[in-house]
């Protein structure tokens, strides 16, 4: 096939034409950038949010929930397996998005009449256009729940007068309570929120926005909000844990600390502290276990938290809090607590280590010491066993000479009875110096080819 085969214009060539083989992951991960796109919320809206716990809830259930609404009796399940899911109902929109801890069920609904910036603490749930009971049938557990209100009106100029007359309806809207707020955009749009759980379990937030302003950026405003506050308090679920993990971390500290004591003075025997310190080793690990996640997804969570009041673009508002000083004020005590249990747990464990090396060196050296000694009595014994055994060969040498001379006592007479002129008695005490050195003469050359070193084949 040619090489230089061109492609006709105003077609785009086949993948199996112009690339390599796709990766498996590669359409996965180019689409994860589209996995959760920004609403379009034209104003004035109210946008109900709830995030619920998702742990034991099946994503079967979400979607048997999801079909009870009006006109979803289509819905399918593998619409959900992408984790984003936009439904358009009548007249509002329900965004379904599943994460690995929570899930988020967010509906933009026209605003309800008389909810404007004129009103009083206005009732919003009253004209929620999902069936009722259908937010208490949300499967899970709430962890977050808000009341967005996004409306548009002129904004004042940026001194502190006529950002006064503003503030006085906005804060009458909250019930006269004191709200945070901020300039948001670099002074685009006002946010304000009390931070405070209603009697109808809900937090509430209002969004004032400039006439002009895009159904694009309100999505993209009521997102960063949204997502600041439910990140928030799933940062804040580590807290309890650090909280109820401390006084465990002081028991852990202090009895290690008793261990390296003992250890130090000797007073306690290796394996007594060797069982310690595996108890207190195997605490340190299950404890690590448990929370270590806990505490990974805190730091994840607040780094969310930080990179979205940074897109939010904040300007004061005189006599206000803006919403980044009151989480830094609020959030970041809560974050350093549990930030420092994990820095103790983490140390705590290393400790742990150091201290079982140090009781393995301890235990090295003893162990050292009683080979030493072990090896000095099998030295002391090799020494009396090569004297008993120098005894027992003189011994040996004696025996077989007086052996040895008597067979010769019995030659001799035996010769003498023959008629030889011999005396038996004379001649067998004549031959014992010679018996004797020709034993021990047999004796040493035995041993001389017994020890002598063996050559190699």
């Amino acid at each position: 096939m040619p090489t230089n085969m061109q492609t006709p214009a105003g077609r785009v060539p086949a993948r199996h034409e112009a690339l390599p083989p796709d990766d498996a992951l590669r359409e996965e991960l180019h689409n994860e950038v589209h996995a959760r796109p920004s609403a379009r919320i034209h104003l004035p809206a109210l946008v109900v949010f709830v995030a619920v716990l998702n742990e034991g809830v099946s994503r079967e259930q979400e979607w048997a929930h999801l079909k009870q609404l009006p006109g979803q009796d289509d819905l399918t399940l593998d619409q959900l397996n992408g984790n984003f899911l936009r439904l358009r109902l009548s007249e509002h929109t329900l965004k379904w998005e599943r994460h690995t801890e929570f899930t988020r069920y967010s509906i933009v609904q026209h605003l309800p009449e008389g909810s404007g910036l004129g009103a009083t603490d206005p009732v919003l749930l009253d004209k929620l256009v999902t069936p009722a009971g259908w937010l208490r049938g949300i499967p899970g557990r709430t962890v977050a729940a808000i009341k967005l209100v996004m409306l548009q009106s002129e904004l004042p100029e940026q001194t502190p007068q006529a950002q006064a007359g503003l503030m006085g309806p906005a804060q009458r809207w909250f019930g006269g309570r004191t709200v945070v707020a901020s300039q948001i955009g670099g002074g685009h749009s006002w946010a304000l929120t009390d931070f405070r759980l209603h009697p109808s379990g809900f937090e509430r937030m209002l969004v004032i926005t400039p006439p002009g302003t895009t159904d694009t950026r309100a999505g993209r405003i009521s997102q960063r909000l949204l997502e600041i506050e439910t990140y928030r308090l799933m940062a804040l679920r580590g807290l309890p844990v650090a909280k109820a993990l401390s006084p465990t971390l002081s028991a852990a500290e202090a009895q290690l600390a008793a261990i390296t004591a003992q250890l130090e003075n000797k007073s306690t025997s290796e394996q007594e502290l060797l069982d310690q310190l595996v108890s207190l080793a195997a605490r340190v690990e299950r404890a690590t276990a448990e929370n270590t996640y806990r505490f990974a997804a805190t730091r994840a969570y607040d780094a969310v938290v930080t990179q979205r009041i940074a897109e939010l673009r904040e300007k004061p508002i005189p006599g206000t809090q803006t919403i980044g000083e009151f989480m830094q004020r609020r959030l970041s005590p809560a974050m350093a607590t549990v930030a420092a249990s994990a820095q103790r747990l983490t140390s705590l464990s290393e400790r742990v280590a150091r201290t079982s090396a140090l009781l393995r060196t301890r235990v090295d050296i003893v162990t050292e010491a009683q080979n030493q000694e072990l090896l000095a009595k099998l030295t002391r014994g090799q020494e009396l066993q090569l004297q008993l055994q120098s005894t027992v060969e003189g011994l040996s040498i004696a025996a077989i000479s007086y052996y040895v001379i008597s067979l010769l006592l019995y030659l001799t007479k035996a010769a003498k009875a023959a008629g030889l002129p011999i005396q038996p008695e004379m001649a067998a005490g004549a031959m014992v110096p010679l018996v004797l050195w020709v034993v021990w003469r047999a004796t040493r050359r035995i041993h001389a080819r017994l020890n002598a070193p063996s050559k190699a084949p």
